[in-house]
C-alpha cells in the first residue's frame, strides 16, 4: 500500500525528527543565488518550507515580501514562533496544500520540496509553478540529480527532469551544483527556470 504523504504524514516525520534531507541551514547554492539579488522587494514563494533555514537568511539580507506555505501544521506553528517579528510584516506563512495556493511571485525557491512529492505529480508542480510566476519571474533552486530507494526523498535525473519543464518553460537552464555541501557532491542540480 503506498504511503499517503499529507499533513498527519509530514507532522509525524518532523515530530520524530526524521528529517535527513535536512542541512540545518541554508544550503550554499541557494545563499549563493541569494548574495546575487539586488532588488529586496522582489515577491518569494519557498513551497514545502520545512525549517526555513532559507527565510532567516533572506530576512538577514533585508528581502521584505516572503512566503513560505507548508502542509505541516505543528511545522508551522513552529515557524510564526521562530519568526514572530517578522510575521504579517516581511514573511507570509501559510499552512496548507501548496497545489491550491494563489498568488503571483517572481522568485520561487526550490529546496527538497519537489523530492518530497510523489512522482506522480511533478507535472502538476511544473504546471503549478508555471502559473504562479509573474512574467519574468523565476523558479530556482536544487534538484537531486540522483536516484533512492523508495521515498520521499524521490529522486530522478537531468533527462527526467529537461523533458518534464521543457513543454512549459522555454527559457530554463540546469547544470551541476558546483558548491552543493560534501554529502551531496555529484548529486544536484541548480536549476533556473523563466516564465
Amino acid at each position: 500500500m503506498a504511503t499517503i504523504l499529507d499533513s498527519n504524514y509530514w507532522n509525524n516525520r518532523y515530530r520524530n525528527a526524521e528529517t535527513g534531507w535536512d542541512i540545518g541551514y541554508a544550503s550554499p547554492p541557494l545563499t549563493n543565488y541569494f548574495d546575487q539579488l539586488t532588488d529586496k522587494n522582489k515577491r518569494i514563494l519557498i513551497p514545502g518550507c520545512g525549517n526555513a533555514y532559507e527565510v532567516a537568511y533572506l530576512l538577514e539580507k533585508g528581502f521584505q515580501h516572503i512566503t513560505v506555505i507548508d502542509i505541516a501544521p505543528e511545522l508551522t506553528a513552529v515557524l510564526a514562533k521562530k519568526f514572530a517579528p517578522h510575521v504579517g510584516k516581511e514573511l507570509t506563512i501559510i499552512t496548507g496544500d501548496f497545489f491550491e495556493h494563489q498568488g503571483v511571485y517572481d522568485i520561487i525557491i526550490e529546496q527538497t520540496f519537489f523530492c518530497a512529492l510523489d512522482p506522480s505529480l511533478r507535472s502538476q508542480y511544473v504546471d503549478k509553478m508555471f502559473s504562479l510566476l509573474a512574467p519574468g519571474g523565476k523558479l530556482v533552486g536544487v534538484l537531486f540529480n540522483r536516484a533512492f530507494e523508495g521515498g520521499p526523498p524521490f529522486g530522478g535525473s537531468k533527462e527526467e527532469y529537461e523533458q518534464l519543464f521543457a513543454s512549459t518553460f522555454s527559457r530554463r537552464s540546469m547544470e551541476p551544483c558546483y558548491n552543493s555541501i560534501p554529502p551531496r557532491k555529484d548529486a544536484e542540480l541548480f536549476i533556473r527556470m523563466e516564465k
